[in-house]
């Protein structure tokens, strides 16, 4: 049936389902003309995914559609194909296949649609590892690719591998895979060739201390990656000595975001200070290793003096858990030295902290609180100010109350 050149995206919308049967999403109709459309849990099934698509032909506001949990089905992703070849304004699709009842058949059709769209640029994808890469090796306006919690397993870490070889994604979630392995092997020997990513969350694979020696090798020639999220990977002290190895050549990897929730130890801390102090060509930033280690004196003093050649560093760890074997000189009071630092500025300690917390809460984040001190003229060494954050957050919580 044809419709009006006429009438409204709206007015199509509830021809459309009279046309296919369904009953119409009235958030549809209400919020039509908004740049982003969210339509989770709206029970759309194959039938109101079609109505959608005839509506959205024409549609020249939407830009985000979000399609999650609607068991669109392989039927529905072949309407959605439709719309994407007829609508050039949608640029960004999620549309989470695993909850959406689409299985092999769906996945050609995604495949397919990729290959012909020319306005998206990022979309978040699940199911069939193997059709995705096919498709998304010829597409390279994709920008934005999530894939996460897929469980692509080793098989599909080979195809992602060549999914790298794609010219265009920047950007790329493959946390919850399952990469383990050969399939973390797989994966890096693509990244090592790749020259286009730059943001790669790989959280929570198993990756292990195989996938570490192999991503280190990758970060041997890679020469584009800015930042990479290694968190919960079951790796060891072992491990990071292996990625060291590739840290040591890196020139271009600012944020190491995350190494949590890893095996690691003091041992494997610095390491990967030693990496930045010994490294000239280093652009490390920002290593990310809380929620499992524990330092002592030897690494802030480490860290200290790393600092003073690299002050725009920032380790984020879980605080100081030991000190070395020697007698330490009497400690001053680090808070004392706050106090006094505030009195001579005639300035209260209520005020240090208001500036902090500019949204008035009365609880400052830690790595926040920490950034603050190291920044600020206060005459305080790492040591004494991850003694005085283990005072004021003494429940661990990661918040400074100063209520």
């Amino acid at each position: 049936k044809k419709f009006s050149k006429h009438m409204s995206v709206a007015e199509v919308y509830l021809e459309a389902c009279k046309l296919v049967g369904v009953v119409p999403v009235s958030y549809f109709i209400r919020n039509h003309s908004s740049p982003t459309m969210t339509l989770t849990y709206h029970g759309l099934g194959p039938l109101g995914c079609k109505a959608l698509a005839i509506a959205l032909q024409s549609d020249v506001h939407i830009r985000t559609l979000e399609l999650a949990y609607n068991r669109v089905q392989a039927e529905g992703v072949k309407y959605l194909a439709e719309l994407l070849r007829a609508n050039f304004t949608i640029q960004h699709l999620f549309q989470d296949l695993s909850n959406n009842h689409v299985k092999s058949e769906g996945a050609e059709h995604v495949a397919k649609m990729l290959m012909d769209s020319i306005s998206l640029k990022s979309i978040k994808l699940s199911d069939d590892a193997k059709h995705f890469t096919e498709a998304l090796s010829t597409n390279s306006r994709i920008k934005d690719l999530d894939l996460s919690h897929n469980k692509f397993c080793g098989k599909g870490g080979e195809y992602l591998g060549q999914l790298l070889n794609n010219e265009g994604v920047e950007v790329l979630d493959l946390s919850w895979n399952h990469l383990r392995m050969k399939g973390a092997v797989a994966f890096s020997a693509g990244l090592k060739v790749n020259t286009m990513l730059k943001h790669l969350d790989l959280s929570w694979n198993g990756f292990g201390n195989e996938g570490a020696l192999a991503i280190g090798e990758a970060l041997k020639f890679n020469n584009t990656l800015v930042h990479l999220n290694l968190s919960n990977n079951c790796i060891t002290n072992e491990g990071v000595s292996m990625l060291c190895r590739g840290l040591d050549y890196n020139e271009t990897l600012r944020v190491l975001l995350q190494l949590a929730y890893n095996a690691v130890t003091v041992e494997g801390a610095l390491a990967l200070v030693n990496v930045v102090k010994n490294s000239p060509k280093t652009a490390l930033e920002q290593i990310n290793i809380c929620q499992n280690v524990l330092v002592n004196e030897n690494f802030v003093s480490l860290l200290e003096l790393t600092c003073q050649e690299h002050p725009g560093l920032d380790v984020q760890y879980e605080g100081v858990g030991g000190f070395i074997a020697q007698k330490s000189p009497k400690r001053i009071d680090p808070m004392k030295v706050i106090q006094d630092y505030l009195d001579k500025r005639k300035l209260r300690l209520w005020d240090f902290f208001r500036n902090i917390d500019k949204d008035g809460t009365m609880r400052v984040p830690v790595t926040d609180f920490r950034k603050a001190v190291q920044q600020s003229s206060i005459p305080l060494s790492r040591f004494q100010i991850e003694e005085l954050i283990h005072r004021l957050d003494r429940g661990r919580t990661g918040m400074v109350d100063y209520r």
